[in-house]
């Protein structure tokens, strides 16, 4: 989408250069009004612009937008002919340009029972028949009869990856942690530094720990050097050769250097050249999660993402929940210059997301290189950052409130709690409406003149004013599950950015 946008590639495209040019004369307009303005010009302005979708609401309300910005973001959409994309990306067409490979983390989520084409095969019974393999060893991990070289069962799942073979799975694993087997702990390496691997292996017995080594080639570097350590120090802790096959396990597509690792075949998970590696969790990729949670519980996963895949290909796109998060992320990127992105969930156990999210944009985004090999006249994606509420609250929203630049934000919560003690979730959804409600509102100079004893100085009531007229969203579900994180990461997350930039993997 952002392609039309650019001067040096829409030389042919004058409608495009058109709607451009109409949605850059709107900011002005737009700004002129302030954000509370608008609920006081429509006292229904929560319910034109807010929808449900796969057990997810989206508010977009408290953002620059009106019924002609929706108008003109539809009409780029058009013109950038996002609805045919969606259906190249879905139906397996080799939308990943530079690699000549399909994007089809849709297809691993592919609840429908339908088939999935690339080069005219179906990869469907492929994808079944590693699910079905998965689910296999996991239940014998998860229920005891999987047993290490010494005849205990499995107590510590160590997972040795980096990028998507990290963040993916750790972000899942944390956030359905809820859910996890009680007796089985989860640790997460990927860092080349010693110390990662070090700190890790220090708390484990080679007895009943298991090792996933994650990578694609089974030549990844890093990847590699951390598992080359964690093999020395299982043969050095009494372990024969023989044992690895009881203890390391593989997600790859690598045979041959699995087999040379000393890792058994029939321990292989394999994946696909078309899966992405920071979309990679809805693959094999995903086996410590499943693990963690089971396989049922996956499926759940699954669902949630194909529930909210559906709504994405069938849903118009005033009404459409990721194509209107990409639509307005593009809106404030890219014609009103604001830089950054802020990821604000108010849940304890999404305290990887900004991290997982801030790889899956950025490295999406990341290229200064259009598709047709010139360079970007336009940005090509804003830098993602964030923090759990209510930490980010004591420890950046000074600048979120008062600061010189504006960042766009997204909040994030549950209704009901998956831990409910005493009056946290009251006190913690009252900071979500509260920041939310501040960040539009703002507060004046009268009134904090009013909440002052009196004679102040100019200058410190000046300190405690604050404009507001900041942009959010605010993402809400009933209870965090494994359907409802699906559900989430492939509205906000996986589906954001690649069908709208024409560019992206």
């Amino acid at each position: 989408l952002l392609g039309f946008c650019s001067t040096a590639y829409y030389k042919d495209h004058t409608m495009n250069s058109e709607i451009c040019n109409q949605l850059s004369a709107h900011v002005a307009e737009v700004k002129k009004i302030p954000l509370k303005a608008l609920f006081e010009q429509d006292p229904h302005r929560f319910e034109k612009f807010s929808h449900q979708a796969a057990g997810l609401l989206l508010d977009c309300s408290k953002n620059h937008i009106t019924d002609k910005t929706l108008t003109l973001l539809i009409r780029l959409a058009e013109a950038a002919n996002l609805g045919s994309k969606i259906e190249q990306m879905f139906t397996g067409e080799k939308i990943n340009t530079t690699e000549n490979r399909a994007v089809l983390h849709t297809a691993l989520r592919n609840r429908s029972g339908e088939s999935v084409f690339v080069d005219g095969k179906d990869v469907m019974p492929e994808i079944r028949r590693v699910l079905d393999r998965i689910r296999l060893f996991s239940d014998q991990v998860r229920d005891g009869r999987w047993r290490g070289f010494t005849g205990k069962p499995v107590k510590d799942v160590v997972n040795i990856g980096i990028g998507g073979s990290n963040l993916g799975p750790a972000m899942v694993t944390e956030a359905l942690k809820a859910y996890s087997a009680p007796d089985i702990d989860f640790h997460f390496v990927s860092n080349v530094d010693g110390t990662h691997i070090t700190e890790t292996l220090k708390r484990l017995s080679p007895e009943t720990t298991l090792f996933i080594i994650c990578s694609k080639t089974f030549t990844t570097l890093e990847t590699m050097t951390n598992a080359a350590t964690a093999r020395l120090w299982f043969l050095e802790k009494g372990a024969d050769e023989v044992d690895i096959k009881k203890h390391f396990v593989a997600v790859s597509t690598n045979t041959q250097e699995v087999e040379k690792f000393g890792i058994d075949a029939e321990n292989m998970f394999e994946f696909w050249d078309w899966v992405g590696g920071r979309y990679s969790v809805w693959s094999a990729v995903g086996l410590s999660v499943v693990l963690s949670i089971g396989m049922d519980r996956f499926e759940a996963f699954l669902q949630g993402a194909y529930d909210m895949d559906h709504h994405f290909r069938q849903a118009p796109f005033d009404r459409n929940i990721p194509a209107l998060l990409g639509l307005i992320g593009i809106w404030y990127n890219n014609f009103f210059g604001y830089e950054t992105h802020a990821i604000l969930p108010y849940d304890q156990y999404l305290n990887l997301l900004p991290s997982y999210l801030q790889q899956l944009d950025m490295e999406s985004n990341g290229k200064q290189t259009t598709l047709n090999g010139e360079r970007a006249a336009f940005s090509t994606g804003p830098i993602i950052w964030g923090q759990p509420g209510t930490d980010g609250q004591h420890a950046f929203y000074q600048l979120l409130h008062q600061g010189t630049k504006i960042v766009p934000a997204d909040f994030i919560a549950a209704v009901h709690p998956l831990n409910p003690v005493g009056q946290h979730h009251r006190m913690l959804l009252a900071n979500f409406f509260a920041q939310t409600e501040a960040l539009m509102n703002g507060k004046d100079r009268v009134q904090v003149a009013e909440e002052l004893p009196g004679g102040e100085p100019e200058a410190l009531i000046r300190h405690r004013t604050f404009e507001g007229n900041r942009p959010t969203n605010s993402i809400m579900f009933n209870k965090l599950s494994p359907g409802s994180l699906g559900a989430l990461i492939a509205s906000v997350v996986v589906q954001k950015f690649p069908p709208v930039l024409p560019r992206v993997r």
